[in-house]
């Protein structure tokens, strides 16, 4: 039987939370010194996010494609880095396949943040983002006299149940 004397007491403060929210705020830290002073040196940021949770904006094309997480590099080609107070979310300009695109990744759409210049990541927990399930269609009461619908796969129908019997003759 295991001691409970080896078990460390559930925490009743949020430590864990504290610790994230405060990683975080390194992040908006390096953001905020990219978008004042540019990346110095060697610098740059690779920023993994989640496209599936409320208040990432990018464009559709990129959302099929990524449908539930994306991970982008600024280095050299990117534009109006800044972190957004107000909406607690990072704004960049990227081009994809030639196509200019700025992007809004909310602070706690993030996964990861790294600069391999100088070996630094960190990774972040992400709540799983809550989609509602679709209202079920009502179920309308079916038609007095059965209509035909096309099945999907072709069924074979043997003639013969529709051939007219008539008693062998003697």
């Amino acid at each position: 039987m295991e001691d409970d004397q080896d078990q460390p007491p559930e925490s009743l403060m949020p430590y864990a939370d504290w610790a994230e929210a405060a990683l975080r705020q390194v992040v908006v830290r390096a953001v905020k010194h990219a978008q004042e002073n540019g990346l110095p040196g060697a610098h740059h940021f690779f920023l993994t996010f989640r496209t599936d949770l409320p208040g990432v904006v990018i464009p559709a094309r990129l959302k099929a494609q990524y449908p539930r997480e994306m991970s982008i590099v600024l280095q050299h080609q990117f534009w109006d880095l800044k972190f957004l107070d107000d909406s607690q979310c990072i704004s960049v300009g990227l081009s994809f396949g030639g196509v200019p695109s700025t992007l809004l990744i909310p602070l706690n759409a993030l996964i990861a943040f790294a600069d391999p210049f100088v070996q630094f990541m960190l990774r972040f927990n992400v709540v799983e983002a809550v989609v509602a399930e679709p209202e079920p269609e009502p179920v309308a009461e079916p038609p007095a006299v059965a209509e035909e619908t096309p099945s999907e796969a072709p069924q074979v129908v043997s003639l013969a149940a529709f051939r007219r019997r008539t008693p062998p003759k003697n």
